[in-house]
């Protein structure tokens, strides 16, 4: 069986036979009414796709550490408030969505998926985030809007392929001057935060073509920020300017 779907249930919990199926790719198991998992999870060492979104998971095995063919995994809506070191060993991880979680720290160990280009953070309890975000070469998406970010590691700097950066609804005072190395960067979504400036440094991304500052106490824009060669879109609604 490579293809196994089980959403739409009232499942409360998975028997350990689960880890039998070794030939399984895709399980689907998302919108029922999980609570944990089997540590057994982590025999499906042929899993590609594994959907546990819309669950009641307050926790993961550190055995999903070894579902090392796995692309995708769905997370979102649960009521997960940290995860395992181990999620760090699924180096094949394409798409991490952790949208709508209780989460207020991530592990180091997540600059371990150096594969990763989609990470969902939106919705969580985030108030700082880890250096080793920066480890994540590939990554294109990084969507931390609603959480409580206060402030970013200058280690942001380093995500080279990033387009998408969406910090909405944070509680961010400054930004450090490492963002303007972020050349690929396309969208900067910065509305709803407490910013007061911006860096320079900002007039670096050559290839941005929406800023949104929406809703800041800005008082004043870096010269240049409007030259941006590619800037199609600037919102300054609701500032000090």
């Amino acid at each position: 069986m490579r293809h196994l779907g089980l959403q739409h249930n009232q499942l409360s919990s998975l028997p350990e036979e689960i880890g039998q199926l070794s030939g399984l790719e895709y399980l689907y198991l998302e919108h029922n009414q999980l609570t944990s998992l089997p540590k057994e999870i982590g025999r499906l060492s042929r899993l590609q796709h594994l959907n546990l979104e819309h669950n009641q998971l307050s926790s993961l095995p550190k055995e999903i550490g070894q579902l090392s063919w796995l692309y995708q995994l769905y997370l979102q809506h649960n009521q997960l408030s940290s995860l395992p070191k181990e999620i760090g060993q699924i180096s094949g991880l394409r798409y991490l969505d952790l949208q709508h979680n209780q989460l207020s720290s991530l592990p180091k160990e997540i600059g371990q998926i150096s594969r990763l280009r989609y990470l969902g953070l939106q919705h969580n309890q985030l108030s700082s985030l880890t250096k080793m975000i920066g480890q994540l070469p590939n990554l294109v998406h990084l969507d931390l809007q609603h959480n409580q970010l206060s402030n970013l590691p200058k280690e942001i700097g380093q995500i080279s392929r990033l387009r998408r950066l969406n910090l909405q609804d944070n509680q961010l005072t400054s930004l450090p001057k490492e963002i303007g190395q972020l050349s690929n960067l396309v969208h900067l979504d910065l509305q709803h935060n407490q910013l007061s400036s911006l860096p320079k440094e900002i007039t670096q991304l050559s290839q941005l073509e929406k800023l949104d500052l929406t809703e800041n106490p800005i008082a004043n824009l870096p010269a240049g920020i409007r030259q941006l060669p590619a800037l199609k879109e600037l919102n300054l609604e609701e500032n000090l300017l």
